[in-house]
């Protein structure tokens, strides 16, 4: 995609320059170097994207449509990504620096979710309720209106479609803040949406930074919905925001996912869930497995093992498919950094890496493991969304659990053991809201996703994310008196 042309955003059926006609310059991580210029909406495209949906939502557009031919329009949204899946991906790779491998599983993932939620459009049902002979009692299972979607970069298509599709098949409509640093695989989102020929209004994605686009999304009166997936801090900004204005959301928040490693367990399948969990799309992913809780007398081995691995991982861009792709940005990059120096201050033993590739063009960070990991320090304890794995020794199950448990986050956690029993009772005390058992990222389109302490709440994925979608209203009709006699 040239950079000289500028991407417009897509409100009300049609491509709009922004109201400001200012811009923002899309890298690409793997070389630093700009790819594409998109239209920067601020405050005034968004009054212009919500007034859109509002009216959709007013005139009962999508909510009077029969169910199946909405869940038909996320047929034909993902019929028109398929026709284009090679060149989705391919642009899906250069805004985000992940594999093309990944990204072209990433489109196909999207175009599993709008097949998912369209396929479950017609099969949301409300439920009577006897109440007597004279009482005639039902269950609406209602859209809110307008859904404000918040989209991070490092799924932006992927996670842009489960939430547009659960939102579209329950009959809300929808406006999407695409991510700044990836904001071009939304704009195929749109431009598939408009080939499948929804209602003008009724998706509406735009591009624009948090504090501006962002904030004036959540805060226009007109939004009745929220659906934000991103970290604690600017999730505690919007959730105070949804609190003034008493605004339902869906909160999928940061991560600090670990993985409890008895003596039994297959070491093969640890390092595999390793290579993987922990450094797939250069650990920028919210429940990557980013702390290993490993029992005392197998801990040396284990690490020596996923050292082996770790430095045989290939580097480079993601176009040429290797395992340690770039970060998203130079600024995320030396976040990392500089958790990996204060992981070395507070006393971690570095295992490997712990630097930046500054040889490489682009935003590259070795993969890094440290061993020794203290629970009270910052890397056991907070959020890095990098290539960075925390190794830490237990000595006794109970303890093991502890250590799992012991931080604010509750996104995901696993459990390697060849034990049946174990691995049931470990699991029933991860507390998370997804448990992998023998390896990572085992859940699907079809399971339930989401964190619970401050990991978030609400659920993505699965037959209970339309649950998130909807309001239950009650109807009652007190019926007249049936006249005396014959």
């Amino acid at each position: 995609m040239a950079s000289n042309d500028v991407i417009k955003n897509y409100i009300d059926g049609e491509w709009r320059d922004s109201v400001s006609g200012t811009r923002i310059e899309v890298d690409d991580p793997a070389s630093a170097e700009t790819i594409a210029v998109v239209a920067e909406a601020g405050p005034k495209d968004i009054e212009l994207a919500v007034a859109a949906a509002q009216r959709v939502f007013r005139d009962r557009v999508l909510i009077d449509m029969h169910p199946y031919d909405r869940g038909r329009m996320l047929f034909r949204v993902a019929d028109a990504l398929e026709a284009r899946v090679d060149e989705i991906a391919a642009i899906n790779c250069a805004e985000t620096g992940k594999a093309l491998e990944l990204a072209n599983g990433e489109v196909q993932t999207a175009i599993r979710y709008l097949r998912y939620y369209g396929g479950l459009a017609d099969k949301l049902e409300g439920r009577s309720i006897p109440r007597g002979a004279n009482l005639v009692d039902y269950t609406v299972r209602s859209p809110f209106g307008v859904s404000a979607q918040i989209v991070p970069w490092n799924g932006p298509l992927e996670l842009t479609a489960r939430s547009l599709a659960c939102a579209i098949a329950t009959g809300n409509s929808v406006v999407v803040k695409s991510p700044e640093l990836a904001p071009l695989s939304g704009v195929e989102l749109a431009r598939a949406c408009e080939t499948a020929g929804l209602p003008a209004g009724a998706v509406n994605v735009l591009t624009g930074y948090g504090q501006t686009a962002g904030q004036a999304l959540i805060e226009h009166p007109d939004v009745r919905h929220i659906v934000f997936t991103g970290s604690i801090t600017t999730g505690r900004t919007v959730l105070k925001t949804a609190a003034d204005r008493i605004v339902p959301c869906i909160m999928e928040l940061g991560g600090k996912s670990a993985a409890v490693v008895y003596p039994d367990a297959d070491l093969d399948c640890v390092v595999e869930a390793v290579r993987i969990g922990t450094f797939l799309n250069a650990g920028q992913n919210c429940n990557n497995l980013t702390r290993l809780i490993v029992e005392r007398s197998i801990a040396d081995k284990l690490v020596e093992r996923v050292r082996v691995c770790v430095e045989g991982l290939s580097v480079g861009p993601g176009r040429e498919n290797c395992d340690i792709t770039p970060l998203i940005s130079q600024n995320q990059r030396q976040g990392v950094e500089r958790a990996c120096q204060t992981a070395l201050s507070q006393g971690a033993r570095l295992v490997t890496g712990g630097t930046a590739l500054s040889e490489r063009s682009g935003y590259f960070m070795a993969a890094t493991v440290f061993a020794d990991v203290a629970r009270d320090s910052n890397l056991f304890q907070q959020e890095v969304f990098g290539p960075v794995l925390a190794v830490t020794r237990f000595d006794d199950p109970g303890m093991a659990v502890d250590l799992a448990n012991d931080t604010h986050h509750g996104l995901a956690a696993g459990v390697f053991t060849r034990d049946i029993d174990r691995a049931l009772w470990t699991a029933d005390r991860l507390w998370a809201g997804q448990v992998y058992v023998n390896g990572w990222y085992v859940g699907g389109v079809e399971t339930p996703f989401g964190g619970i302490k401050q990991s978030g709440y609400g659920r993505e994925k699965g037959q209970e994310a339309l649950d998130g979608y909807v309001q239950t209203r009650n109807v009652g009709i007190r019926l007249s008196q049936p006249p005396s006699g014959n």
